[in-house]
């Protein structure tokens, strides 16, 4: 059976030998194709992968371009609100000359130290983006990266890279992880490698910025130390004058509010004798006393009596109990404006008291300058007429030599002005000093200068008395003073019995305005007829230098030089003359500056020539009822020399030692002359300390006849 079958499944094909062949042939196509094709594969795929790379190349390529170019784009777009649009358009004109970043780039261009850094954050943005191909789940693309053995950068990487995975270690066929790690390390070393440039630059320019600082600082503090030098103001007892937090501004609070407690108690204590409340009154009075004599004399709350705390609380319990029973708006204001307007009366009062007492201290003599005056002229006539005579008289009418005018009632002065000149000129022998004084004091000037000769210099004394042709009928000054309304003036108008009440006119009652001394200096081409110029000085003055420089000065063709006296809006002519009067108005500026008699070269030709004198007479005369302006010589002066005045340098002649305190020093210091015009001369009570010894340093203090009076530093 087996047989049957087996012939049957072999006859069963319609002949079995050619079944066979039929077979075989299939099987060996097969056996050659298993043979073949790996070959053929491995051929196609070396074909195929190169292909695939290139193509995987130039697609990294272009998503490398595009990601590029958007983030430039985006990171300019977001520096476009911060930048101005010229740094912009630089970034972008610069963006499109440089192409874009590769490490074939870098490795075809050696790294240089003078790199600039500026994209270190953009760099580093794009190391931190690349992503781990784990996290992808795609190993594409990090396949695909190769560094070639001729890249200088790609062969250090491959060089550091082996030495550290070993020696069999293969870029072309490392996993992708190890490919990331090798690029990080590669970025992260070179970045590192570009910014120490930029931080030595950076730590460069701190350094200078700390140096400049410091120079700076040093300037600041070298100007802080000159400053302070200035600073001549030390307040004594204070812990520093730097110190403002140390020092409380407001140190007399409680004597402020313990006055202003007694103001109001006195309101209420006349509202409630008013109304008839005498127990509230007598207390109210009770404790005024109590805070008054608590209060005494303080100016600050150190002074205040101990008990001063106890009486502001005692004083507060009855205001505020007077305040319930008495308050009254309407009455209160009423009282405190009465109290105001009598407080203002007392005032104006006490002003007047202290013009009246300034004004009759200056123009009074100190008992030791009336003691030396009167020796003087006592030991003078006594004197021989030969002995009496001054040496070198020849010099007086001499023009080539420097001569002074002096017209003085004061012995101690003057001799301060001609000691002050001769001390500090360069050629004493050349000056000559002419000294007119009154009938009273010319026996003292004489004596005094004939015990203390200038030196080489020359001196002579007259007597204003003795100058025949000035009288009434030729100075209209003198007819003026001689009649009866100007007697009235002077004496009686106006005349009040009591110091409070004062004078309005006690200013120019000064006995100087009524001396012809004082208006002497309008007649000097007729006290010295043979001279040209002439320096005028009056007896308040000191001459710190020598002054023979002035007889040089070009005036110009005016008459007068002097020194103005004007600022920003005072010492012009509407403060001295009488505007209102047409007269003035019309031939004079208000607005004209002012200058200061005192110091003043005098061209007398050129005074002869425009009748000064003249011009003097007639303005005099119009003011006959002193209309055009008050008593005095400056206001005649200025009208007289009025466009006829050459100004000199303020620091030939420095004012107002006998009135401001607030002069600088260096200011007087360089001076020429210096000025006491004002009530406080130096020679007086009332002088300013810090003034008087430029002035004292001139008067020998251990002479006989000065120490005899009494008269000291």
């Amino acid at each position: 059976m087996p047989h049957s079958k087996r012939n049957r499944s072999d006859g069963g094909g319609g002949g079995g030998g050619d079944g066979c062949r039929s077979i075989v042939l299939p099987r060996r196509l097969l056996l050659s194709i298993f043979i073949v094709s790996p070959f053929l594969f491995l051929l196609a795929r070396g074909g195929v992968h190169s292909q695939i790379s290139k193509d995987s190349e130039a697609e990294r390529d272009f998503a490398t371009n595009q990601t590029t170019n958007w983030r430039e784009r985006l990171a300019v777009q977001n520096l476009k609100s911060v930048l101005t649009k010229e740094v912009t358009d630089s970034i972008s004109i610069s963006r499109s000359q440089l192409d874009l970043w590769s490490l074939d780039i870098l490795g075809r261009h050696h790294a240089s130290s003078s790199w600039k850094t500026s994209g270190l954050n953009d760099t580093e943005q794009d190391i931190t983006s690349l992503k781990h191909p784990l996290q992808t789940g795609s190993s594409a693309d990090w396949n695909s990266i190769q560094f070639k053995s001729e890249n200088p950068i790609g062969g250090e990487l491959a060089a550091t890279e082996k030495e550290a995975d070993g020696a069999d270690g293969n870029l072309l066929t490392d996993t992708p992880t190890k490919v990331f790690r090798r690029v990080s390390r590669f970025l992260l070393s070179h970045h590192s490698a570009m910014r120490k440039p930029r931080e030595l630059r950076q730590e460069k320019r701190a350094m200078e910025l700390v140096q400049q600082d410091e120079e700076a600082l040093v300037k600041l503090e070298n100007a802080a130390i000159e400053r302070s030098k200035a600073v001549d103001s030390a307040v004594l007892g204070k812990y520093s004058i730097w110190r403002r937090d140390n020092e409380n501004e407001n140190t007399d609070i409680k004597v402020r509010f313990m006055r202003d407690q007694i103001i109001m108690a006195r309101v209420f204590s006349v509202i409630a004798k008013s109304k008839n409340k005498l127990d509230l009154y007598q207390e109210l009075l009770n404790r005024i006393k109590e805070s008054q004599r608590a209060v005494g004399e303080a100016n600050a709350d150190s002074d205040l009596h101990h008990s001063s705390p106890d009486k502001t609380k005692a004083m507060g319990q009855v205001l505020s109990k007077a305040r319930q029973e008495l308050y009254d708006c309407k009455v209160i204001t009423q009282r405190l404006r009465g109290m105001l307007q009598s407080a203002d009366e007392q005032v104006r009062s006490l002003k007047k008291q202290s013009t009246f007492l300034s004004q009759l201290a200056a123009k009074t003599i100190p008992n030791g300058i009336h003691c030396l005056s009167m020796r003087l002229t006592i030991d003078y006539y006594l004197l021989p007429p030969e002995q009496r005579k001054f040496p070198r008289s020849e010099n007086l009418e001499n023009p080539n030599l420097y001569h002074y005018a002096l017209f003085s009632d004061n012995v101690l002065a003057a001799s301060v002005v001609v000691n002050s000149t001769i001390m500090n000129a360069m050629e004493p022998e050349k000056h000559v000093f002419h000294l007119v004084t009154d009938k009273l004091n010319f026996g003292a000037m004489n004596m005094w200068f004939l015990l203390n000769p200038p030196g080489k210099a020359t001196i002579h004394v007259e007597n204003v008395d003795d100058f025949k042709w000035l009288n009434s009928s030729y100075c209209p000054v003198l007819r003026q003073l001689e009649s009866a309304a100007m007697k009235e003036y002077y004496f009686t108008s106006d005349h009040r019995s009591t110091l409070s009440a004062g004078s309005s006119n006690l200013k120019y009652r000064n006995p100087k305005y009524l001396s012809m001394l004082n208006h002497l200096r309008f007649y000097l081409p007729q006290v010295y007829p043979k001279l040209d110029k002439i320096l005028f000085l009056d007896d308040d003055i000191v001459v710190q230098k020598d002054l023979t420089a002035l007889w040089s000065v070009d005036l110009n063709g005016n008459v007068n030089g002097a020194v103005e006296t004007c600022g920003e809006s005072f010492h012009r002519f509407d403060k001295y003359l009488n505007f209102s009067n047409p007269h003035i108005a019309q031939n004079f500026d208000p607005n004209a500056c002012g200058w200061a008699y005192g110091m003043n070269i005098f061209d007398l030709k050129a005074w002869k020539k425009k009748d000064i004198t003249g011009i003097y007479h007639r303005w005099q005369n119009m003011n006959e009822d002193r209309v055009l302006w008050k008593l005095g010589t400056l206001p005649p002066g200025l009208l007289t020399f009025y466009k006829l005045t050459h100004p000199l340098d303020k620091s030939w002649h420095v004012l107002g030692l006998g009135y401001s305190p607030s002069i600088d020093r260096s200011e007087i210091e360089n001076a020429a002359v210096i000025h006491y015009n004002g009530n406080m001369k130096p020679w007086l009570d009332l002088a300013m300390t810090k003034y008087r010894s430029y002035w004292t340093k001139y008067i020998k203090y251990d002479h006989p006849y000065i120490r005899g009076c009494k008269l000291t530093e």
